[in-house]
């Protein structure tokens, strides 16, 4: 089938949006009917409940109209079965192959001969698992003869983000499953005080700490000047970096079979980092951290997700159905910004990665053939935990001048099955409860004689939750939003793979660095001291 890559304003079903506006009004509509009827189930026990978003049956129907016209699916099966779909890059787009193969084998040539990509990406895994194996049984010494245990990641961007958001949201799940191997920490910013914060942490038993170099290139600055420092203090310590360090490289990076560590896995350039939480950037530190089981379950609620994004009807397909709504929200509506909020300590960095996976990924101004667009394309992303936000940021959100779309996540069951009853409800009830009053009170408002007490309400949000959060789970999620950003790059008709926009102050960094700044940026620079 021929694959038509056009503007969205060029869509027909879209024009018929755009007819549709202001048709749904939350106060009138929103009753216990719709609250339960509204809802599309994911995978993993996942369910996206849309009852509290603007739109209606005949508003559903364009929209499935839309996801029709512009071959969502379609699209999708070329990117999972290796078509370039990465335009700005000439690359295949893979990611989706590391948790599973949904359709034919995706063949290309290397120099050492015909590579099969899901075959590749299950070798790198099974080497990451054996390792990881061998270091919790003790096979895999320090110098003294001791075992590890700490890891510390080394990575920036999607080397950080992701693994450390998956991390955090296990770490308590792994604990009460005693699942726990090794703690995990993680080092990022190349602000000198983020690696020492970590090494002093771990100062005691720096001596049984693993790290894990993270960089596809090999090249990254901020990652290649942390290591240098991680390095120079193993070196002080009286340790041999190279027995406490391993990499996550491209098998053509200088840091690939380097006798400088300890283990180097790899990745290729079809895994984008943003999108490299289920490979071995993930693999390697979730693997060490909790075991390899642990992640090959947090791989198979991907897996399971993206089977579901595959449904040709939006009413089955979570994450194309979230897509079109917000889709709708940001060109029909006009809101140009999203919040993402986890009712669960443990998803507290979750937003932050979703931050880079959908600003990184859709934050484009021209076309994936490079013409131009005239409309809005990513919104501004982000999120905090509830209850926490309520008290933070929570004000604008209900009466401010600006409506911004929400997203709610939400679980039933805590992970550690810790509480106490207060008041006549456990710490989970009211966690709960705030969020369904939240998503009420966004929706329906309240009338008072005072103004400053009037919330107008007509606040969309959505609300996907889930019985607990395990790593199943937590895959399932991952992958509804990485499918999400896919479906709206592809109705944007945008290259959702690159990212141009973070090169020029790469560039200018290195001007900097070099002495060749002038002008204005050489005065930045200097009142900066450099």
């Amino acid at each position: 089938m021929e694959l038509n890559w056009d503007n969205l304003d060029t869509l027909e079903a879209f024009k018929k949006l755009l007819s549709l506006k202001g048709q749904v009004s939350l106060k009138e509509v929103l009753n216990a009917e719709r609250a339960a009827g509204f809802c599309a189930e994911g995978a993993a026990g996942l369910h996206y409940n849309y009852a509290a978003k603007q739109v209606n049956g005949q508003i559903l129907s364009v929209m499935q109209e839309a996801a029709d016209e512009a071959q969502l699916t379609e699209k999708f099966k070329a990117l999972y079965e290796g078509a370039v779909i990465n335009t700005g890059e000439k690359r295949k787009v893979l990611h989706h192959l590391l948790r599973g193969q949904l359709g034919k084998d995706v063949l290309y040539e290397t120099p050492s001969g015909t590579k099969n990509a899901r075959g590749f990406y299950e070798e790198q895994r099974l080497a990451v698992a054996d390792f990881a194996r061998k270091v919790h049984a003790g096979k895999i010494l320090n110098e003294k003869g001791e075992t590890f245990t700490a890891v510390v990641q080394i990575g920036i961007g999607g080397s950080d983000l992701g693994p450390r958001a998956i991390c955090l949201a296990l770490e308590e799940w792994a604990r009460v499953q005693g699942a726990q191997k090794m703690d995990a920490h993680f080092i990022s910013n190349v602000d000198p005080d983020d690696a020492d914060r970590v090494i002093n942490v771990l100062i005691r038993d720096i001596s049984r700490t693993l790290f894990i170099l993270v960089s596809k290139s090999g090249t990254t600055q901020e990652t290649l000047a942390n290591e240098l420092l991680v390095k120079d203090f193993l070196k002080k310590a009286g340790l041999d970096a190279s027995k406490h360090m391993i990499a996550v490289t491209s098998e053509t990076s200088p840091l690939a079979n380097n006798p400088d560590y300890l283990a180097s896995f790899y990745i290729d350039d079809f895994i984008g980092g943003r999108y490299s939480s289920t490979s071995a950037v993930g693999g390697a530190v979730i693997s060490l951290a909790f075991g390899p089981d642990v992640f090959e379950a947090f791989l198979k609620g991907a897996h399971a997700q993206d089977k579901n994004a595959c449904e040709k009807q939006i009413g089955k397909n979570t994450a194309m159905l979230d897509a079109l709504i917000g889709v709708y929200e940001r060109n029909v509506q006009g809101y140009p910004v999203t919040a993402i909020l986890p009712y669960s300590q443990a998803l507290s960095r979750f937003p932050a990665h979703l931050q880079q996976a959908d600003m990184e990924s859709n934050g484009k101004s021209v076309n994936r053939a490079g013409g131009p667009i005239n409309y809005a394309t990513g919104p501004v992303i982000f999120g905090e935990p509830g209850t926490n936000g309520q008290h933070s940021f929570y004000q604008l959100l209900h009466q401010g001048t600006d409506t911004i779309p929400l997203q709610f996540i939400g679980f039933l069951q805590s992970q550690s099955g810790t509480d106490i009853t207060v008041d006549g409800s456990t710490s989970q009830k009211k966690l709960c409860a705030n969020l369904a009053a939240q998503i009420a009170a966004f929706a329906l408002g309240k009338d008072d004689e005072n103004p400053a007490k009037v919330f107008t309400g007509e606040r969309p949000s959505s609300l996907i939750y889930a019985e607990r959060l395990t790593p199943e789970t937590l895959g399932a999620l991952l992958a509804h939003y990485e499918n999400k950003i896919m479906f709206q790059g592809f109705l944007w008709n945008i290259n959702s793979f690159d990212q141009e926009g973070v090169q020029l102050g790469k560039i200018l960094t290195k001007k900097v660095l070099a002495g060749q700044s002038e002008g204005a940026l050489k005065v930045f620079a200097s009142l900066l001291g450099v």
